[in-house]
């Protein structure tokens, strides 16, 4: 499957290439640094209580729409293993650093009516680089891979409300895991945990207030909010503890601070509301039915 992820990104990218001697003959793109007071993905609180060191680097390949994305995700702790390794696997927060890799597309159509449309669609491959790759789950002391994979696509509609700021958008993600006999596939009890679809629906409002700093007259806070509905995508091989059902919903604040030399720095602050809470006794998303955390992000633009 390696393979074939590696291919798939190289089309994509002589694909780009080739485009670009026509276009923009400059790369750009974005890297920096992500972290988070407590790391949630998919509604789970990944490391337990700890948080998330997250590096990353996004490329815009020539202006061509294509683009490519690398993610990493480390805890920041040592401590046994959050839900992702809940027992009996005995997985460390160590086993638990995580790599995304992302090839995509952006596009748009209908520019300037009402009907708008913003659109990426992609594939992400989730690497756990200190499991077993690829191997099959043979016994708790063996349990070889639990990579993940999916593809998704995304649209945002900036006119449809006729208010300025007003964004709504969706998502909608179907995985897969990467070995159908690992314990996110076919091995586990239960009939697998990351073979399905989510949908996401989202809102964004942006709102201009007066500067925070004095080089910034005017500073915008963006204010986020969405819905999942989660159709046994779970990532945790211990599982599953999701079945279909609207899963949780996030709300969250941020701004950005031009620190000038293409640098940006951007904290902010999120809530997440367990729906189907069931404190651990049925599947379920994640056994906190509150919970706020802190992220702070420094890109460097290029």
């Amino acid at each position: 499957m390696e393979k074939k992820v590696i291919v798939l990104t190289a089309v994509i990218l002589f694909a780009a290439v080739g485009l670009a001697q026509a276009q923009e003959p400059e790369l750009h793109g974005a890297a920096g640094v992500t972290l988070d007071s407590r790391y949630i993905w998919r509604g789970i609180t990944v490391f337990g209580s700890k948080g998330g060191f997250h590096p990353f680097v996004d490329l815009d390949l020539y202006g061509t729409g294509f683009g490519l994305s690398v993610t990493g995700h480390m805890p920041m702790g040592t401590n046994p293993a959050g839900p992702l390794g809940a027992p009996p696997l005995n997985v460390g927060l160590q086993e638990l650093e995580r790599w995304d890799y992302t090839p995509y597309y952006k596009g748009m159509f209908g520019k300037d009516e009402k009907w708008e449309t913003r659109y990426m669609i992609g594939y992400t491959y989730f690497n756990y680089p200190d499991a077993s790759s690829h191997k099959s789950f043979k016994a708790p002391a063996r349990i070889g891979s639990y990579d993940l994979q999916e593809v998704f696509a995304g649209v945002a509609m900036p006119n449809l409300t006729g208010v300025t700021g007003l964004v709504p958008g969706y998502v909608v993600i179907k995985g897969w895991p990467s070995n159908s006999g690992t314990l996110t596939g076919s091995a586990n009890p239960n009939g697998g945990t990351y073979s399905g679809w989510a949908h996401v629906f989202m809102l964004d409002y942006g709102v201009p207030i007066e500067g925070l700093m004095p080089e910034t007259p005017e500073q915008m806070i963006n204010l986020h909010g969405e819905i999942v509905y989660n159709d046994q995508i779970d990532p945790r091989p211990a599982g599953p503890w999701t079945e279909s059902d609207w899963t949780h919903f996030l709300l969250s604040a941020s701004t950005d601070f031009d620190l000038g030399y293409g640098l940006t720095f951007t904290p902010g602050l999120y809530y997440q509301h367990t729906l189907e809470n069931n404190g651990g006794t049925s599947p379920s998303i994640n056994r906190d039915t509150d919970i706020l955390w802190s992220r702070f992000t420094l890109t460097y633009k290029f």
